[in-house]
């Protein structure tokens, strides 16, 4: 798009030298950027999306290690596509990567497109992971504007368009896209990604005085730097109750695959039903199950938030003995093999410590 075509105040154009140099001097030493190899780009910024840096970066590591090419991810089964992914979260991602990996392969001859618009074709790949990959990977001149650089544009320009709307979204990656230099493109995407993550801060007052754009910047000159950018309000989440099972039987515990489809489709997790039920009560789908207890060894309580949900879970750990026909009983060593969701990351704790002692604990309190 021709700048006399922009239908808003273009951001001031010293914003993408200043910016360089400033990361030229502050970039973040991330092991994603040893290389521009574009499998890796991809599988960072993919891992990247609603978790932050320090947390991905022990996954990153053990995903190059066990997949270290885009023709082994393609590959690989997905028991261990998950298990790599254990406790990252939004699983969707992990199939998807699978899923973009499988057509690489079979449609593109194990080469990455290298166009924006071939990259956005491949199954999870948005516009923000497209503008990276085809920015860091191939130099092309395209921005990869994620709510870290809709921070920095709303707040450069001090407009009021709500960043999460359709259109909102499109003025400011307009804007940004009109900056982006085509001799360093790669750097410039990436020098906003690490001034948003660690000068522009979100949900607070952000570091101005650390800030290589602050003498251009519209909220700071007006002192309004918290007021940007606009959101909508989030919709509140609902609360979904559950009583989950750790039930232990001869040395393994029982574990159930979840369906196909939906929230944390496919992964393993612990038997559970809708409701918080006292001990009394949770002995009564025992019955059904198949199962008799024979000591009820721990109550445990948790909590997971998922985007639009929030579950509050009362856990009974206890040694049953019967059949449990629908479930799968893991021993110490399968269970390091199935991928359980971080939503049963106490549960999991739990039945991991009572497998490798395998004595009786406290009566549930």
């Amino acid at each position: 798009m021709k700048k006399e075509q922009l239908q808003y105040p273009p951001l001031p154009p010293a914003v993408t030298g200043r910016l360089l140099d400033w990361y030229s001097m502050h970039r973040r030493d991330l092991p994603w950027r040893e290389s521009t190899d574009p499998y890796r780009v991809w599988v960072s910024e993919i891992m990247l999306q609603q978790t932050r840096v320090a947390a991905v970066l022990p996954y990153y590591r053990r995903w190059m290690e066990a997949l270290p090419d885009v023709a082994a991810l393609a590959a690989v089964e997905e028991d261990r596509l998950m298990k790599l992914w254990e406790g990252l979260g939004y699983y969707s991602r992990a199939r998807n990567l699978q899923r973009a990996a499988k057509v690489v392969m079979e449609d593109h001859g194990g080469r990455f497109p290298d166009t924006f618009e071939g990259l956005r074709a491949l199954p999870g790949i948005g516009d923000y992971t497209a503008g990276a990959v085809a920015s860091i990977a191939f130099h092309r001149p395209v921005p990869a504007v994620d709510g870290n650089v809709l921070r920095i544009a709303a707040r450069l320009s001090a407009l009021g368009e709500d960043i999460l709307s359709p259109g909102g979204r499109r003025l400011f990656t307009d804007m940004v896209a009109e900056l982006v230099p085509p001799d360093r493109p790669g750097d410039f995407n990436q020098a906003l990604m690490d001034l948003g993550a660690t000068v522009c801060l979100p949900n607070g007052q952000p570091d101005c005085g650390s800030c290589p754009l602050a003498a251009l910047c519209a909220a700071h000159a007006a002192g309004r730097e918290t007021d940007f950018p606009v959101k909508r309000k989030k919709q509140a989440r609902r609360r979904e109750e559950m009583t989950v099972y750790l039930l232990l039987r001869e040395g393994r515990i029982a574990l159930r695959r979840r369906e196909a489809r939906g929230l944390l489709a496919g992964l393993w997790e612990f038997p559970h039903i809708p409701g918080t039920l006292t001990e009394e009560e949770a002995a009564g789908p025992l019955d059904r199950w198949g199962l008799t207890p024979l000591q009820w060894r721990q109550r445990i309580t948790a909590r997971h938030i998922f985007t639009h949900v929030e579950w509050h879970m009362t856990g009974y750990l206890l040694e049953v003995r019967g059949t449990g026909a629908d479930f799968t009983w893991a021993d110490p060593a399968a269970l390091e093999t199935l991928a359980v969701p971080s939503a049963f990351a106490k549960y999991l704790e739990a039945a991991k410590a009572a497998l490798a002692q395998r004595r009786p604990a406290s009566s549930p309190s």
